[in-house]
This record gives C-alpha cells, structure tokens and sequence, in this order.
C-alpha cells in the first residue's frame, strides 16, 4: 500500500518511503501551507528516520526554506520549539507501528496540519515549484527538549512528585530522556526500566497482554508508585498505577482537562463516555479519530478547550494555570502532561483510588494486525449496512443494540450501555476494535470477545462465496 495520510501525518513502508516521494510531500506542504521563519526538522528512533531526515532536509532548503535540525526527540517538543519559533516543522516518525514502517508529521507555525491542509497538499503533490534559491545550511538546535522539560518545570514546580518512586519504561522512544529529566526535576526518584537499542512498537492504545504483564511484575519487584512511558515519538503516554494495572488514555484526558480547568472537551467517539457524566465539562464534543478532526474542533470551539484522545495524546488549547505557573496553549498530542497532571492530581491518595473516582466507563482497545485495508473496509461497510450483520454480531457477545453511529467506522451502544466500535485503521493494515463498559474487566471482556468474532469473520470472508453481511449474521454455510 503506497504511503498516505492517516490519522495523524503520512505514514508508508519504509521501501516506499524514497528520496523522490519524500521530496515531493515536503515540497508540496512548502508550496500549501505556511512555512513561517523556516523549517525546524526532528526524527524519532528507528533506524529509517536519519536518511528520511535528510531527505527532508534536502526537498526543504532546495524549496529555500532555512532549516533548523534538532535531531532526535518527542513530537511535542518539536512542535513546541516551531511554534515559539513561528516556523513550520516536519517530524520523522512512524509513531507506534512497526519499524519496518515510518512516516511525517507536518506543522505549519500554528500547529499540527488539518484535514483541509492535508487535502491541499495532495492538490499539488508532483508539482515541483520554480527553482528557487538554496537555503542556508541547516542551524542545530540542541536545545529544544530541553525547553519542552522548562515547561513542566516551570508550570508544576520543582517538588510537584516529591516522594514518588515511579517506573520509566524506557524502550525505543525517543522521548526516554526527556521524560526522565522531567519526571527527576520535579522531584521524583526515577527508575529506567526496559531499556531497547532495538526498536520496540509500542501502542499506547492497544497495549498486548505481554507487555501489561511485565508491568505488573516491574511494579511488583520494583515497589513503585507508578510506571509511566510513550509511544516512538512520545506524543502518546502510557501510565500505570502501583500494581502495574494500565490506566486508559481516556481516562488520563478526563482527569488532566478537569485539573486544569477546561470549561470544553473535544475528544473522538472512540473515547469512553464518561466526560459527559459528572458536570465537569460545560461541553463534550465528539469527532473522527485523529488528532486534526480534534483540533479542527478545539479551534472552532475557542475559550477553555483541551482535547484527548483514547491513545492519551492531550491537547492544550488554552492559557491554563499549574501549581507554580502558567501552562501555554500546545496543539498537538502531549505525552508529558497528562503523565504529570495525573501524578500530580493523585499526591497522598494513590492512581489506583484518583482513577477509581471517575465515572465508571472504561475502554480497551487492541487490533487485527495484517488485515488489509480493503478487507476491513468491507468487513465495517457490510456491518454498518446490513441491521442483520450487526444483530448476529452482537448476539453472539451477548447484546442487543440501542443505537449506531458511523461518523468513524461503525460505533454500536447496546442496550444496557455498552459499547463496541470498530474500524479499519488510518495508518496501517489492521482492523481496530474499542470495547466499553461498566468495569475494567467487563471491558477486556468485551473486546476478547469481539475480537475473536471479527477474527472469525476475517478467516472466512473472501472464501467461500458468501457476503460479509451473511458471515457477520450466521447464514453462512460451507
């Protein structure tokens, strides 16, 4: 499958990822989409991001664009210093997928490209503009993770998790050492744990059973008050309480926009619903999975806005207050804040009891992987069009269906409040499956469940000549 945009930035095989495509995507987003003071350039840690760094570099300064290289570091603080910059960025990353994959992220000075900029990007794909003058030779910029930790330091105060013995499970992402520093500066004992050369796909969303084990043995082992981490390129965290237990992403979102006093909520329909209960929020809008649809409503809706995703990625949209200081406005998905917000908000009570008292609705998510795209497309269309597919489907989970929502893949509330919701993914060839219910456990349940039938439909569908509609309601037959 050639490289495309997904939900966030565009994202291909690394095969496919040449010097030529690459060069034409960074001079089609010149000719698009403002580029302010220049070009600033970071890369995560996969083997394939410095020669697609270059190539970058390259297509930008041949486009006259001044080009500041910062190397290797998390996607927020990249976007941090562009934007204090008023320059454009490009970072080099694949996120969370396989290393045998890779990808760009494209900012303009005001943040993270939108949909729109997306689509007047492919409107001049291939059409190389006029030669201009070279760029200057590219400038370094060590500095700018360093600047990213300052904002935590600066907002929450040097003995904000004072006392805390917390986790670092550092793999491959290339935010390891920023999270470590600032986990240290604001007074925390850090312990690195799983420490990789080799890259490791982490999935914030979708952590496998594997991992959540090891967790849980560090924590147990290690006497600690909590494990955090992130993604590849730490736009997405991951924290755990002092068992180990994963704590939702969704949740992490509720519980920092509630802290920092945001009067709206802009979160995708993946997300649990447990920011509309409670009267927390003033507003919840929902969108499409992606960090653009979410921005794109933060930005229609103005005032004290914050957005999150299930991933955990946060959103800051306004001026907000911490502890010890002022929190700038940061749109892009943050793997720091919501890691800080909720470690600070559970001082002297423990996670496991802060996440206790939110609104029981929690969420699991996990996927299919090598499910092509076409396949899983087809497999979600005939569920979202046939009321006998999906009735087959959720009997065979036990349930009944309330209501169907298809502004992402289909989205289907059973009677009781329960909530199953799959879609072909936006960035890789797999089919993507979120449960909701009333407990943690109900929840694994759920997608345990529904992931096997899905798989039960995958394994059959194309096979014999039957529709998927059929597979999906129990008429098939051999």
């Amino acid at each position: 499958m050639a490289p495309k945009f997904g939900t966030s930035g565009l994202r291909g095989l690394v095969t496919d990822l040449t010097p030529a495509l690459v060069g034409d995507h960074v001079a089609a987003f010149v000719a698009a989409c403002p580029t302010g003071a220049g070009l600033y350039l970071g890369r995560d840690l996969r083997p394939s991001s410095p020669a697609i760094a270059d190539a970058v570099m390259r297509a930008a300064r041949d486009a006259g664009l001044a080009v500041t290289d910062c190397g290797a570091l998390p996607t927020p603080a990249l976007a941090l210093a562009a934007m204090t910059a008023g320059a454009a960025a490009v970072m080099v990353t694949g996120s969370h997928i396989p290393a045998d994959r890779n990808g760009l992220k494209f900012y303009t000075p005001a943040g993270e490209i939108t949909k729109a900029q997306e689509q007047a990007i492919l409107a001049v794909l291939g059409r190389r503009p006029d030669a201009a003058m070279p760029g200057p030779a590219p400038r370094k910029a060590p500095g700018a993770a360093a600047a990213y930790v300052a904002r935590y330091r600066d907002a929450f105060g040097a003995g904000a998790l004072a006392g805390l013995r917390i986790g670092l499970y550092a793999h491959s992402s290339v935010g390891r050492g920023a999270m470590a520093e600032a986990l240290a500066v604001l007074g925390a004992e850090v312990v690195t744990l799983g420490w990789s050369e080799a890259f490791i796909p982490v999935d914030t969303e979708a952590v496998d059973a594997a991992t959540r084990a090891m967790l849980c043995d560090w924590a147990r082992a290690g006497q600690l008050d909590a494990i955090a981490s992130a993604d590849g390129d730490a736009d997405r965290p991951l924290l755990t309480d002092a068992t180990g237990a994963v704590i939702a992403g969704d949740i992490l979102g509720q519980i920092t926009a509630a802290a920092l006093g945001a009067d709206i909520v802009v979160t995708p329909v993946s997300s649990n619903g447990g920011a509309e209960l409670g009267g927390r929020f003033a507003r919840v809008l929902r969108t499409r999975i992606g960090s653009p649809h979410v921005i794109a409503a933060m930005e229609e809706a103005g005032g004290r806005v914050a957005g999150y995703e299930a991933n955990g990625g946060f959103l800051l949209g306004f001026a907000a207050e911490g502890p010890a200081g002022g929190l700038a406005p940061l749109m892009t998905r943050d793997c720091l804040l919501p890691i800080i917000a909720t470690l600070w908000q559970a001082r002297g009570r423990g996670l496991a009891d802060l996440v206790a008292a939110e609104p029981a609705r929690f969420t699991a998510a996990d996927r299919l992987q090598d499910v092509p795209t076409d396949r899983a497309g087809a497999l979600v269309a005939a569920m979202a069009d046939g009321p006998a597919a999906r009735r087959g489907f959720l009997g065979r989970l036990g349930l009944a269906e309330a209501a169907a929502d298809q502004t992402d893949g289909l989205r289907i509330t059973a009677q009781g409040g329960r909530v199953v919701h799959v879609r072909p993914s936006g960035n890789a060839p797999e089919l993507r499956l979120y449960a909701e219910a009333e407990s943690p456990a109900a929840a694994a349940a759920l997608l345990a469940a529904g992931l096997a039938e899905l798989r039960r439909a995958l394994d059959h569908f194309g096979d014999l000549p039957i529709t998927a509609s059929d597979l999906l309601s129990g008429q098939a037959r051999s």
